[in-house]
């Protein structure tokens, strides 16, 4: 019973991935669009669309660490 409840709760510590892969999606899809109308500035957008990105996967590093740590306690 109660590894189930571990199981349970590491899938949904894990569904902070889903908003990760969106935000990185977000991040990227500024970037191109930012781009295509203003193709002059793409060194500094690609530097800060990094930057974005980089923070939105350490969230997603996160929300898996913590399900690793819930579901091996």
């Amino acid at each position: 019973m109660i590894q189930g409840f571990k199981y349970l709760g590491a899938g949904l510590a894990s569904s902070g991935l889903i908003g990760a892969g969106i935000g990185i999606g977000l991040v990227f899809q500024g970037l191109f669009v930012a781009t295509a109308r203003n193709p002059s500035l793409r060194s500094y957008l690609f530097s800060t669309a990094i930057l974005g990105f980089a923070l939105a996967e350490a969230i997603g590093l996160f929300s898996l660490m913590l399900s690793f740590l819930i579901l091996y306690s």
